[in-house]
């Protein structure tokens, strides 16, 4: 069996939180989604588990921070191209998210990459990298910044 990961986010409002990641392609997963959670589906590996505060408490005894004043994690999530990053993006504004919290990643024909904010503050960088610079590792090309 391939390895999966579960994201789970706390939220606010799980309705409004489902609308916003259905916009963005995720599809929800009716198996394992209630009045207190829901699972969507980014990929046949990664799924996004949202959480209503009060639940996700049930998994942690630590106090749930507020992802809008502050920052726990960095959620990078690839793009096949770079129109696709930036669909994200606009989605994501679109939606009742945030656009560009972060700095653009302009890295020529190596990298490029943006990020946004889902409504309850979550940082997410969608990110295009050329394959075949992806190869050669963690270094851009000395050029890649032109």
């Amino acid at each position: 069996m391939a390895r999966m990961i579960f994201v789970n986010l706390p939220v606010v409002e799980l309705d409004r939180s489902k609308r916003f990641y259905e916009a963005l392609g995720a599809t929800n997963e009716p198996k394992f989604t209630n009045d207190q959670a829901a699972c969507m589906v980014l990929s046949d590996s990664i799924y996004v588990m949202l959480l209503r505060h009060e639940f996700y408490s049930t998994f942690t005894g630590k106090t749930i921070a507020d992802a809008h004043k502050s920052s726990q994690v960095l959620l990078c999530i690839s793009a096949d191209s770079r129109a696709e990053v930036d669909r994200m993006v606009e989605a994501a504004a679109a939606n009742g998210g945030k656009a560009d919290p972060g700095p653009k990643q302009e890295m020529g024909d190596f990298m490029y990459g943006r990020s946004f904010e889902d409504p309850d503050g979550h940082h997410w960088e969608p990110m295009w990298m050329n394959a075949a610079a992806a190869d050669q590792g963690a270094h851009p090309p000395e050029d890649a910044h032109a």
